[in-house]
């Protein structure tokens, strides 16, 4: 009576040859293998505009040198809106800091650089 209720169970892995259990396992591990090996090639380099990005996220006062060199990081950025923005406010901010002035402009320059620095995925603090 017993044995007419397992014939509806499921099967175990029992069942197959050692061999055939084998090859299942390999089939099965072939992807996250060679998905191993695919990843494991050379990083491309880092991005000059999210470096500055990543610059300008501190919370420390920067110094007119130190624009400069955030300015040169933009330029060598490869996204045009990293690039524009970026190079545009670090050169406006390093002009006030040498003559001081309205400077009304700094926060729509900060604004737009903000913006492209979020759709890169390094967001800004809010204006200070």
């Amino acid at each position: 009576m017993f044995n007419r209720r397992t014939i509806h169970w499921p099967q175990t892995i029992d069942f197959m040859s050692a061999r055939t259990r084998l090859w299942v396992v390999g089939v099965a591990a072939a992807p996250l293998l060679f998905g191993a090996v695919a990843t494991a090639g050379p990083a491309s380099p880092p991005d000059g505009g999210l470096a500055g990005c990543a610059a300008l996220s501190g919370t420390h006062q920067l110094a007119v040198g130190d624009y400069q060199k955030i300015s040169a990081q933009f330029a060598s950025s490869r996204w045009p809106d990293l690039r524009f923005s970026g190079v545009a406010y670090a050169d406006f901010a390093a002009m006030l800091l040498i003559k001081p002035g309205y400077g009304g402009e700094t926060v729509w320059f900060y604004e737009r650089l903000a913006d492209a620095c979020a759709l890169h995925g390094h967001p800004l603090p809010d204006w200070p």
